[in-house]
C-alpha cells in the first residue's frame, strides 16, 4: 500500500507560481510512476503530467507544456509539480498518483491516489 499526500495548494493571482509537493511513503518510490491529475468543478478529471521511474519520460498536456515542470525526489520519496505563468483555467484540485509499471496518462490505470490540494488562480 502506498500513502500519497499532497501540498503547496492556495490562492495564487494569475501569472504567479506555485510549487506542489506530493510525500509518498512508499518503501520502494523508485518502482512507481507517477502523475498528476487535476479535476475543476463540473468537468473530469483530467491528466496534467507524468514522470517514470526514472524521470526520463515526462509527458505533458498541451494545455500545460511549457509552463509546468514535473519532478522527482527519489530519496525524498517525493513529487513536485512547478506551475508557472498559472490562469484561472488553472484552478482545481490537484492530484497525485501512483502505479507499478509504465507510465500512463490515463487515470483508471493508476492503484494510489492522494486527497487533493486546491488551486485556484484568480483573474
Amino acid at each position: 500500500q502506498v500513502q500519497l499526500v499532497e501540498s503547496g495548494g492556495g490562492l495564487v493571482q494569475a501569472g504567479g507560481s506555485l510549487r506542489l509537493s506530493c510525500a509518498a511513503s512508499a518503501r520502494t518510490f523508485t518502482n512507481y510512476a507517477m502523475s498528476w491529475f487535476r479535476q475543476a468543478p463540473g468537468k473530469e478529471r483530467e491528466f496534467v503530467a507524468g514522470i517514470s521511474q526514472s524521470g526520463d519520460d515526462t509527458p505533458y498536456a498541451d494545455s500545460v507544456k511549457g509552463r509546468f515542470t514535473i519532478s522527482r525526489d527519489n530519496a525524498k520519496k517525493t513529487l513536485y509539480l512547478h506551475m508557472n505563468s498559472l490562469k484561472p483555467e488553472d484552478t482545481a484540485v490537484y492530484y497525485c498518483a501512483a502505479r507499478l509499471l509504465l507510465l500512463t496518462t490515463r487515470a483508471l490505470r493508476y492503484d494510489f491516489w492522494g486527497q487533493g490540494t486546491l488551486v485556484t488562480v484568480s483573474s
